[in-house]
């Protein structure tokens, strides 16, 4: 049995749709997500509508990315501390506003992690752990030569796991448990900005990894943030976005890290997210975005 395994489509509609195209040439039927299915990009809206779409027509499994806890988070609290025209919250702002009732029950019913077995397939295949960070927090990043992540491969009961969260893909192996990253279709890093997924190859006797990444319209998604208004909302995120999409190098936790960095020190102290756009700005123009 051939599973897909996509991570991290933050409302890239359009490298989703390329990475579906591929999997589905491929005769593959069952289809793992692993989270942050929303944000970042224009038109969030036409990714939940491919998810429905895939979860209709295939076997697809689900589990929940802290891009998902960002906005049930917000919709429990109100209208607090996210602004329009905002780089450190405006693209959350266009989202969450951009979601429809029936795409914040879907969030909502979706688990931090799931353990599978071969109850759970049509044919027998060992069990595993999907998540979106580890398989103790959904923001948790499972990173190599990291003892934390050693740990939690050591007291996790699958000794396989499945992951994202650090658009990075990869795989780790300690004492005889694996961690595969499927990487980030929507906003990939370390991979000339193409977007990634890991082809998983499974039997009753394990399982073998095939990871991929493609080409595809960027360009497309260029036009969209600005057609969308998503520029105007959330002006030097947008910028980050874009030069993402050509290299796929600087990740925007980096420039919002330099933006605060910039905001200390010129008043003393900066708390997320009142971090004023004239700093994300300076940190734009300093990393040459």
């Amino acid at each position: 049995m051939d599973i897909a395994v996509m991570s991290d489509i933050h409302s890239n509609h359009v490298a989703f749709e390329r990475c579906l195209s591929y999997a589905l040439a491929r005769k593959i039927g069952v289809f793992f997500f692993l989270g942050d299915y929303v944000g970042d990009m224009a038109y969030p809206q036409k990714t939940m509508d491919l998810l429905y779409e895939m979860e209709k027509q295939y076997q697809c499994f689900f589990v929940r990315g802290n891009r998902e806890d960002y906005l049930l988070d917000y919709q429990k609290g109100g209208e607090k501390g996210w602004k329009e025209k905002d780089s450190t919250t405006g693209g959350l702002l266009y989202t969450y506003r951009q979601m429809r009732e029936k795409d914040m029950e879907f969030f909502q019913n979706l688990p931090p992690v799931r353990r599978l077995s071969s109850e759970d397939f049509s044919e027998k295949m060992p069990p595993l752990t999907i998540c979106h960070g580890s398989p103790r927090q959904v923001k948790e990043k499972l990173l190599p030569d990291a003892e934390r992540t050693f740990e939690i491969m050591r007291e996790e009961v699958n000794s396989l796991i499945l992951c994202g969260h650090t658009h990075i893909q990869g795989k780790i192996r300690h004492e005889g448990r694996t961690v595969l990253n499927a990487g980030s279709i929507g906003v990939p890093l370390g991979s000339g900005a193409k977007p990634q997924f890991l082809i998983l190859h499974g039997s009753a006797k394990g399982y073998e990894e095939e990871f991929i990444s493609l080409s595809y319209d960027t360009e497309k998604v260029t036009r969209e943030l600005s057609e969308s208004g998503l520029v105007d909302q959330a002006p030097s995120w947008c910028r980050v976005t874009q030069k993402l999409l050509q290299d796929g190098k600087i990740p925007h936790g980096t420039v919002l890290e330099r933006a605060m960095a910039l905001c200390r020190q010129e008043t003393g102290s900066c708390r997320w997210p009142d971090i004023p756009e004239r700093y994300w700005e300076r940190a734009v123009e300093e990393m040459g975005l």
